[in-house]
Parts: C-alpha cells; sequence; structure tokens
C-alpha cells in the first residue's frame, strides 16, 4: 500500500518516511497541502494520512482533491485539536479516521492495518462481481424472427410487474435466458437473480436448498444453511424445470408463492421474504395434472403469465446471426461476415436442432476447436452432420448390398475431401487402419 503523509512539522516527517516502510507500506512525504495535491495527481496513492491543520491546503481539502483524482483512495485525519465539527468534517469527505496527536506508532499501525483490509475487502468483492457477472452471463435474446420479437413484446410488458410467469418451450431452447431478461427490465434489476435447475437436485436435498435448514436438523447438518429463497430476497428466483418437483415440495412452494412466508427445516419461525418468481418447463404440465403427478392448484398460481419459447427449427432464419454470436464467444479472428462458408451454412440449416440453441452452441464450441483459421466448413462440424449428408446422397439410389452401400459411402467421401483419407475417417466414423482395410479389399477385387 502506498501512503502519503502530508504534515509540515519535520521530525514527524522524518519520523513517518523512517517507520512506515518499517510497516511494509511505501511512502511519500509532503510539507503542504499543495505538494500533496500535486504529488497525488503525479503517482498512484493508496492511503492519506495528512495532518488537519497545513499551509496551503488544509487536510479536508487536500482529501476533497484527492477523491475526485481517485475516488476510491482511503484516507486518515491528524490533529492535535478534536473535536465534533472536526469528525463531521471528516465524515462527510469519506476520511477513514482520524489520530489525535500527539500518537502512538502502534496505534498508526493499527489503524492502517485496518485499512489494508478494508482494501482488500473491496479488491476481493470487486472479484466476486465480476466472477457472478460471467457466470450469470448476458440477457441479450438473438434474432430477429416474428416469433422472437413476440417474445420480447411479452417480456417488456410483464418484466415490470411483479407477475408469476412460466415459460414453456423445449430443452435448450434458451428459457433461461428469458428468465434473466425478465429480471434485468425488471424493478428487481439491481437485486439478485437466482438460478436453479429443479431436476438437478436429489430430491432428499431440494427442501433443504430451497428454504434452507438448521444445524441438526436432519443427519448431515452439521451447520445451518441459508435456503435459496433468501438468497433471492428482494430479486428473482428462477425455478428451471418445475414440472420435476416431488408433490411435497410443490406444497410447500405454493404455500410460499401464497404468503412470501419460508420456514427453514427445523425452525419453528418463519421468515417472510420478498421473491419474484419465474418458472420454465418442457414438461406437459395439464397432462402431469391429470395424472396427479403435479398439483392443480400450483399450476395455476405460476402460469399467471405464460410464455412460449420458439425452437431453434422454428426461426431457422436466425441460425446464422445465432452461430456468429455464439461463436465470436470463442473466436476474435476472422472478418464478420465471413465466419462460415456456404456449404457450413446449408448444413447448420438442414438440421433439425432436437436440442435447439444449447446443441448448436456445444456444435459451435466443436467446430471452434477444429478450425484453425476462419471461415469455418463442413469438414468443422461434428460426424453427424457427416452421417447425414451421406444419408443425403444416397436417397434414390437404386438397391443396394450393404458391401456396395458401404463402397459408394467411402467412394464420394474420399471425392469430396480430395483423397484425404484421415478426414475420410473422421467423417465415417471409422478408424483409419479401418478405412485403409476397407481400401485394400477393393483394390484387392479390382486387381482380381
Amino acid at each position: 500500500m502506498h501512503i502519503l503523509f502530508a504534515d509540515d512539522e519535520k521530525p514527524l516527517q522524518e519520523l513517518m518516511r523512517k517507520e512506515l516502510p518499517r510497516m511494509g507500506y511505501r511512502v511519500t512525504v509532503c510539507p503542504d497541502g499543495v505538494t500533496a495535491v500535486e504529488t497525488i495527481k503525479r503517482e498512484r496513492i493508496d492511503c492519506l494520512l495528512v495532518d488537519l491543520n497545513m499551509p496551503g491546503f488544509n487536510g479536508i481539502e487536500v482529501i476533497a482533491q484527492a477523491r475526485e483524482i481517485r475516488p476510491e483512495i482511503e484516507a486518515i485525519i491528524m490533529t492535535a485539536n478534536p473535536s465534533t465539527e472536526t469528525a463531521i468534517d471528516a465524515i462527510k469527505h469519506g476520511t477513514f479516521d482520524y489520530l489525535t496527536k500527539p500518537t502512538r506508532l502502534a496505534d498508526i499501525a493499527t489503524l492502517l492495518g485496518r485499512v489494508s483490509e478494508r482494501r482488500e475487502g473491496k479488491r476481493l468483492l470487486s472479484a466476486l462481481m465480476h466472477r457472478l457477472q460471467r457466470a450469470e452471463g448476458h440477457s441479450d435474446l438473438i434474432g430477429g424472427h416474428a416469433s422472437m420479437e413476440a417474445v420480447r413484446k411479452l417480456i417488456g410488458r410483464v418484466a415490470p410487474t411483479d407477475s408469476t410467469v412460466l415459460i414453456r418451450g423445449e430443452t435448450g431452447c434458451g428459457k433461461e435466458l428469458v428468465a434473466r431478461a425478465i429480471h434485468s427490465q425488471s424493478l428487481r434489476a439491481e437485486k439478485p437473480f437466482v438460478a436453479v435447475n429443479c431436476g438437478a437436485l436429489p430430491e432428499n436435498l431440494i427442501e433443504s436448498e430451497l428454504f434452507g435448514h438448521t444445524k441438526g436438523s436432519f443427519t448431515g447438518a452439521d451447520t445451518s444453511r441459508v435456503g435459496l429463497f433468501e438468497v433471492a430476497n428482494g430479486g428473482t428466483l428462477f425455478l428451471d424445470e418445475i414440472g420435476e418437483l416431488p408433490l411435497a415440495v410443490q406444497a410447500k412452494l405454493l404455500r410460499v408463492l401464497e404468503t412470501g412466508d419460508i420456514r427453514r427445516l427445523g425452525d419453528n419461525e418463519s421468515l417472510h421474504v420478498d421473491v419474484r418468481i419465474v418458472c420454465a418447463t418442457h414438461r406437459d404440465l395439464e397432462k402431469m395434472v391429470g395424472e396427479q403427478t403435479f398439483r392443480e392448484d400450483l399450476m395455476f398460481r405460476i402460469n399467471t403469465f405464460e410464455l412460449r419459447v420458439p425452437p431453434l427449427r422454428e426461426r431457422i432464419e436466425d441460425l446464422v446471426t445465432l452461430a456468429s454470436h455464439l461463436l465470436r464467444r470463442h473466436r476474435r479472428d476472422g472478418a464478420d461476415d465471413q465466419l462460415f462458408t456456404p456449404e457450413a451454412i446449408a448444413e447448420l440449416q438442414g438440421h433439425q436442432w432436437p436440442g435447439n440453441v444449447r446443441e448448436l452452441a456445444n456444435v459451435i464450441e466443436h467446430a471452434s476447436v477444429l478450425c484453425d483459421a476462419l471461415p469455418i466448413g463442413v469438414e468443422h462440424l461434428p460426424a453427424h452432420f457427416s452421417q447425414r449428408k451421406l444419408r443425403d446422397d444416397l436417397v434414390g439410389t437404386a438397391p443396394m448390398s450393404l458391401k456396395e452401400l458401404e463402397q459408394l459411402a467411402i467412394d464420394r467421401s474420399m471425392k469430396r475431401h480430395d483423397g484425404n483419407k484421415k478426414a475420410v475417417a473422421e467423417e465415417l466414423g471409422v478408424s483409419l487402419k479401418t478405412l485403409y482395410n476397407r481400401l485394400n479389399v477393393t483394390a484387392e477385387a479390382e486387381a482380381a
């Protein structure tokens, strides 16, 4: 930590010039306020240790100007005449603390230690916030298809309210992204967004995860734990795959939605929380209600406002835009209008995308790893794209034996890859050794 010490008393200047480095700090000593301000403009100072009464600028004025230059700078005032007015003025300018002259070196060391701890705490908080933002990701909805425009309009209508929202759509179509967009456009945007996949939690731990538990409430509960409802207090709780919740937990969730009260496992006291609930499912909840695996009253409660996210195959016009956006997560090289070859785009658009945008993201990452230099071509796509191409090639051909079909697939693949056997083997999903064996058999047959 770099400390600027400013005081017009020469003995104190010499003492601090010697003692502060012994405490482990860098120090710059200034004889007056004007010199101190000029130094702050030139050097990166972390903490000010300044006398209240100095020639030029006094300590408060030095701190005020320093804060304009570096808002995060810490400051400590020293004064021989402490008063209530002095303390109030120092607090107004964000002073960490003030010392009364004469002071002991031990008191200075203790106070600077607290400043260091505070700075470290701020640094860790900043790092955690950065990691949280990266983990949460963005809430941009990519694509201009009419179905996505309709989703955006509905988000704009429901986001500013506190209504419970049910997002429906196939697996991987972007339901969590829609939930994040609802949160980011809501009045709770500055509060937590907490996402939990109900289908990924062990049944015996779901209640503890959502509502928390007290120490000793069950075997293995060695400490108390805050549940996700408390973590999301003031913000939004996203319950993904809500259709996977056991009936017992559904009943408790219904109570929370109706009253806003939660109770930790093992606790007799209830706690009120202010949480907006957004749910998502790919399941047919109406069918589950008929099968008595989902509570009808809970379905009515969570379905205050419903949003349907279209699958990728219904907005295939957005595929190139989505693919380009996903590729830019991994690669910054190449021109934006030449990220994919026309053949690769045709392959991507011809796929049915059962895994939707999540599947597309995996395909793009796979292709990015294989591609040394953009654009991405057909040869960089996963094997099942090539296998689909082979199937398309064989449509309409006359009946063939299995051996003839195998040979036709090899011949056409060899032609596509200009005889590159490694690429052919990868496309056909066989080892290079197997391919050589097939080629040798063919050569021997032709020679005979």
